[in-house]
């Protein structure tokens, strides 16, 4: 998948793309205004990149799904802000130029959705989270279950 979309470079302006929608999202943008990092975009890309099959770069140097899930978690359920993110991820497809095939633009949509809902798998404590948990996997066939 990450191939099919074009690469690096074309997970680095979806991020881009997608961070500047939900900013402008009168609800998602909630998820941001305690701050973020300046390099968000940067490590979103690289966590998307190695989840679609790109390069191990996240997990190298810069942390590990328990890490991303619990600054995730304990926020509640937020429904309403999931589905919008969702949106936001679909319009930023195009805003960043990612290959229209449907097949390609299905498989992406459907990958968000699901890491839209790990996200929110733990939303009474981050104290639920395990440590150590892989960065899971998606392939044209959904998750990849690790042997």
């Amino acid at each position: 998948m990450y191939d099919a979309m074009g690469g690096a470079d074309a997970v680095l302006r979806l991020a881009r793309a997608w961070h500047e929608r939900v900013l402008a999202d009168e609800v998602v943008s909630h998820a941001f205004s305690q701050g973020y990092r300046d390099d968000h975009d940067v490590r979103l890309a690289a966590y998307w990149a190695e989840q679609l099959g790109g390069p191990s770069t996240f997990s190298d140097t810069m942390g590990d799904h328990s890490e991303v899930l619990r600054m995730h978690s304990g926020n509640g359920e937020h429904h309403e802000m999931d589905r919008r993110a969702e949106v936001c991820f679909a319009l930023a497809l195009d805003d960043a130029a990612i290959d229209p095939d449907p097949r390609v633009r299905r498989a992406l949509t459907d990958w968000f959705h699901w890491g839209v809902e790990l996200m929110g798998s733990h939303h009474e404590s981050a104290d639920d989270v395990p440590s150590d948990l892989p960065l899971p996997r998606w392939s044209w066939n959904g998750p990849v279950v690790a042997p």
